[in-house]
């Protein structure tokens, strides 16, 4: 009996994983709405206030308190907000100006193998030869989705490494942001630690963009319907919602086994976008999702056929 609770627990993970990478695959489209008209660090910063807004608002009404870490926890909890929020969208917005989007997606997509990698090397978390393959597997479906998209992906400027060593960086920080939250979600659980990540990491952004300027009344101005959608998206879907989603779901299955639903999300961005702006959906596409959807299998499967066996 306890066996079956366990495998229904894992399966209920493994959808809730899927709609965090769903959401944040969406998240692109709705970027769409806001890369002409508003600065990208100001983007992000009124993205991670509405963030923080949603999520006290959420433990008000849950009559939730915000605890008050210890200094131990605060070091921590000041880090996964620089690496996993600050540093991640300044690596991000300023590896765009060098790189197009599909190129940087074709990097992030090296979320799964880094962190897995990470996790053995630090946590010595088991890393076994089907788990491999299945990061592999998800690697090559995440890169047939992005390059089938994008053929002139590989095509860039003499500058163009600044941009992939940007970007690379965004894995990096995610990476720190997914493994360095595990002792935290144990003790504070993963509605404190993302709101208290969160809330620090929107503190340097907001800090950031008033030093530099950004936060200007003409830039304000630009925001209008489709700009606040997009940001209310970003921010209580994208960001409070699905990052809550995402640490559930390494408290209960581990980060290796939860980056690897990461490769979904190029594959989420294509389906939105054949969806909603009109793009094409072509063959190797599919095929990539195919691909996406079987490492991912590989990746948790063994382990829950392992636990109906009782080993």
């Amino acid at each position: 009996m306890s066996t079956t609770l366990s495998l229904k627990s894992d399966y209920l993970t493994y959808l809730k994983l899927a709609a965090v990478t769903m959401i944040w695959g969406g998240t692109f489209v709705a970027g769409r709405f806001l890369a002409g008209s508003l600065d990208p660090f100001l983007a992000a910063s009124l993205r991670f206030v509405l963030a923080s807004l949603a999520l006290l608002l959420f433990m008000a009404f849950a009559r939730i308190p915000l605890v008050c870490p210890t200094p131990r926890q605060l070091v921590q909890l000041v880090t996964l907000g620089f690496f996993g929020i600050f540093f991640y969208n300044l690596c991000f917005f300023y590896g765009l100006h060098y790189i197009n989007a599909s190129r940087a997606s074709l990097i992030v997509a090296l979320n799964p193998a880094v962190i897995g990698l990470a996790s053995w090397l630090l946590f010595k978390e088991r890393l076994g030869g089907v788990k491999l393959l299945g990061i592999g597997v998800c690697l090559g479906g995440a890169g047939c989705v992005i390059v089938s998209r994008n053929p002139q992906l590989l095509e860039g400027t003499p500058d163009a490494w600044i941009g992939d060593l940007l970007i690379f960086g965004c894995v990096l920080g995610w990476g720190i942001y997914s493994l360095f939250s595990r002792s935290l979600n144990q003790s504070l659980g993963p509605l404190q630690t993302v709101t208290w990540s969160i809330l620090l990491g929107t503190l340097m952004l907001a800090i950031t963009t008033l030093v530099t300027g950004r936060m200007t009344a003409q830039g304000l101005s630009a925001i209008h319907g489709p700009q606040v959608l997009s940001l209310l998206y970003l921010g209580v879907l994208g960001s409070a919602l699905a990052y809550i989603g995402y640490y559930d779901g390494i408290r209960r299955i581990g980060a290796t086994r939860s980056g690897v639903f990461i490769a979904l999300n190029p594959l989420t961005a294509v389906i939105c976008g054949a969806l909603l702006l009109g793009e094409s959906l072509t063959m190797p596409m599919i095929l990539g999702g195919v691909l996406i959807l079987l490492g991912i299998c590989l990746c948790n499967k063994p382990l829950a056929r392992a636990r109906a066996m009782g080993i």
